[in-house]
């Protein structure tokens, strides 16, 4: 049913009410009456009155196009049931008064076919757009106004009377996603549509092709799929495959990927694939030897990073690829294909005497303006069908040029936006995809129970605050910035709860950056509307990260027997409550407000969780046992490199109970320290190490090999630096011979340092060999 309550009080929302409870409160507004993200171009709330929809309310489609915009309302008809849990019904042509109707007229005064406009009032609420593409973003509005703050599910929802019109900034608005590293299933791919579509997200670039695996089925070359899409099962990949002898496969059918376009495209969301030419192609060579320089076949990768199986810069590759690329526009529509150019070692190229002799052929100075010459031709073949090339920056990085008709997708964000600058100049459109801010396979706080992720660390804020437009540009120049992506690459992302966890909040930020307007950019705002959008993350089953809201614990030692305690969390939002009896923290428990004392000589389980007044969970109940041994041991992520370098968090086995451990490591140095380590006192030490396989091809040249006292290797630990006093050395026999995590002790040597002293902890021999990792070591006395 649809009325329309008599005040107006309802209609300001639960927002407003959190926002003056946090001591917040700003005048009735768009951000306190409608949580909607990403921020509307424009919101004009009404002064007064709500309209109420509740179970039964009719939703009606009008004027043109009805056939095709029947499908988006069925669709937002079911999320509200899902979510809201309420039901609504489609109205008939003889039902005079629907609560809400979407009304398609091509001649609706709204911005261009993606845009729209909600009106709210004594009518009810209508939907009006040009297309039924612009009814799709209005009712993705329209469910969110359907959902504010603190949004019970089965009761009916108050919507503040107003207007919103709105339309994107950019037209690109996307994210790519790795198949080729790990392979998602149909299903999860679909469901990933589903919720980047209700973020406004509207292309999906798909990454199909790797070393480490082709995925998509090309008929003329089955061996790209017989052969290239399956690698030895390495690390990891074993829990997968479930035993070493057992490959990783995966591909996708001709079928299957016109079931995921078209699924897509049901959402409008544009399916762009990825063919990366002439790197990332060793699973190519590797099905056919003779598209490589060398003649020889090598294994589909097992390692990450950059393999210098490039393909042959010649006639017969080019038909191969023509080939590929024929069949692949037959599976995608898009006027977009991404044909890579990034990341092509060249070494095998540089040894090759045929190619040289091509340089020569060709009047070329070097290797990359034969990669030009190639990126050329195949970006010839695409624009002789009518399609648009996209490719990566990299050739820009070198000197070089693209086709001038490609799109160019800008991930050498440093030096402020150099190379977008570059491609701009030369006339290229571009899309922005920072690897600073907007590689989402980046982990996302320093938090000890932080998933496994590249390094650097890559905040909320870090993702939200991206610069769209260079530094630098012109008016003029700004107008070519089609667009912005984010990225996952999948290394590190064995499956599809890892996916989530490292897309979902950041994604959020990646949406306000397409579709908002760059006057609107306010990261406060973001974040009072994000608590909005986060319960209906939940709602929608997403396993978001909650990591920039968790609380973070810092223990010190205060006056003489005292562990000081301060909480605090990444962004410096809600309200953190704890618990000291082991209890998990409610929206009620003790609210923290200054650092907390505990006697160093008991026991304490400190429990906290973050909460927004009115008690919805930002994020779940972390915890810090306080005894006589907290200042005396450390979790490893705690440590930093002896390189000082930021560490890489990976994921370890799955153990027989419990969640599956995380090793922050700066690959290829298995070195840690730990400063000022407590000593004073001290006579034992227990470490508790692992073991992950090797698979960093980029890291090999730079791996730090330490001599070994034995056979098997050892820890060990010295003060000061990692040539200082030998405090303890523990034999690594026993982790050898273990699976999993393992305990390692000794006694220490600490008759000359006998205080608080830099600590250096490293293993010895080759990290090639298996790389070992420290989860936590302890002292004690």
């Amino acid at each position: 049913m649809f009325r329309r309550p008599g005040t107006v009080q309802h209609g300001l929302s639960i927002a407003f009410v959190w926002l003056a409870a946090t001591g917040m409160a700003i005048a009735a507004s768009a951000t306190s009456t409608w949580s909607l993200l990403p921020l509307p171009a424009d919101v004009r709330p009404a002064p007064s009155g709500v309209v109420e929809i509740a179970d039964g309310a009719l939703v009606a489609v009008r004027g043109a196009d009805r056939e095709q915009v029947q499908p988006t309302v069925d669709r937002f008809v079911q999320l509200v049931a899902n979510t809201r849990g309420l039901q609504l019904h489609t109205a008939t042509t003889a039902d005079a008064h629907p609560a809400i109707t979407f009304d398609v007229d091509p001649g609706a005064s709204v911005v261009g076919d993606t845009g729209y406009r909600i009106v709210v009032g004594v009518q009810g609420i209508r939907v009006i757009a040009r297309s039924p593409r612009g009814a799709f973003y209005g009712a993705v509005t329209l469910w969110q106004l359907l959902t504010p703050p603190g949004w019970i599910r089965g009761t009916a929802s108050e919507v503040a009377e107003g207007v919103i019109d709105d339309h994107p900034r950019f037209a690109w608005r996307a994210l790519l996603l790795d198949s080729g590293r790990h392979f998602q299933s149909v299903a999860d791919i679909e469901r990933l549509i589903d919720w980047m579509s209700l973020d406004k997200l509207n292309v999906l670039l798909w990454h199909l092709t790797e070393d480490q695996g082709w995925r998509l089925a090309i008929a003329k070359y089955p061996a790209l799929t017989k052969t290239g899409a399956c690698r030895k099962a390495v690390g990891l990949d074993i829990e997968l495959t479930g035993a070493p002898d057992n490959p990783y496969c995966g591909f996708y059918t001709e079928a299957e990927v016109r079931d995921i376009v078209g699924y897509a495209a049901a959402r409008f969301v544009t399916v762009v694939p990825e063919i990366d030419l002439p790197g990332h192609s060793q699973a190519a060579v590797a099905a056919y030897p003779w598209l490589g320089v060398t003649g020889k076949r090598p294994p589909v990768w097992t390692d990450w990073g950059i393999s210098p199986w490039l393909l042959k810069p010649d006639e017969k590759t080019l038909q191969f690829v023509d080939d590929v690329l024929d069949e692949v526009m037959q599976l995608f529509p898009s006027q977009y294909i991404s044909i890579g150019g990034d990341e092509a070692d060249k070494r095998q190229w540089n040894a090759s005497h045929e190619l040289r002799a091509r340089l020569r052929q060709f009047g070329l100075a070097n290797m990359d303006q034969l990669q030009d010459w190639f990126t050329t031709q195949v970006a010839d073949h695409l624009i002789k069908h009518g399609r648009t090339p996209v490719g990566w920056d990299d050739e820009l990085v070198t000197g070089g040029k693209l086709p001038a008709s490609e799109v160019v997708m800008s991930w050498h964000g440093s030096h402020e936006e150099r190379v977008a600058l570059e491609a701009i100049a030369q006339g290229h459109e571009v899309v922005l995809t920072p690897q600073e801010s907007l590689y989402f396979d980046h982990y996302q706080s320093d938090l000890l129970d932080e998933w496994p992720g590249q390094p650097p660390m890559t905040t909320l804020q870090q993702a939200y605050d991206t610069d769209v437009i260079p530094k630098g540009a012109t008016v003029a120049e700004a107008q070519r910035v089609i667009g912005v992506q984010g990225d996952l690459w999948t290394e590190l992302m064995p499956n599809f709860v890892l996916d989530q966890h490292a897309l979902f909040p950041r994604i959020a930020a990646l949406s306000e950056l397409g579709w908002s307007a760059a006057s609107t950019h306010d990261w406060n705002g973001f974040l009072q509307r994000l608590t909005a959008e986060l319960a209906r993350y939940r709602a929608l089953g997403i396993g978001y990260a909650d990591t920039a809201f968790a609380p973070a614990f810092d223990v010190a030692a205060g006056r003489e027997g005292i562990l000081r305690v301060a909480l605090s969390n990444q962004v410096n939002f809600g309200e953190i409550r704890y618990t000291t009896d082991g209890s998990a923290p409610t929206s009620t428990s003790t609210q923290y407000v200054r650092p907390l004392e505990f006697s160093a000589q008991g026991k304490v389980t400190l429990r906290a969780a973050t909460f927004v007044p009115g008690g919805f969970d930002l994020a779940a109940p972390r915890t810090q046992v306080l005894d006589p041994s907290t200042l005396l041991s450390r979790d490893g992520s705690e440590l930093a490199s002896c390189s000082n370098q930021p560490g890489m968090r990976l994921g370890g086995g799955q153990p027989a109970q419990g969640p599956s451990p995380v090793y922050k490591v700066d690959v290829g140095d298995m070195c840690w320290l730990w400063r000022r380590a407590p000593l004073k006192g001290i006579e034992h030490v227990t470490l508790t190490v692992g073991r992950v396989a090797w698979r960093f091809g980029d890291e090999a040249q730079g791996a730090v090999v330490r001599p070994k006292a034995s056979a098997a290797g050892e820890f060990e630990l010295h003060a000061d630096s990692c040539t200082g006093p030998l405090l303890a050395r523990l034999a690594l026999v026993p982790a050898v011979r273990g699976d999993g995590q393992n305990e390692l002790n000794a006694r220490v040597s600490t008759s000359k340092v006998n205080d608080a002293r830099d600590l250096c902890i490293f293993a010895t021999g080759d990290p090639r060999d298996g790389q070992w990792v420290l989860a936590r070591m302890a002292f004690s006395k």
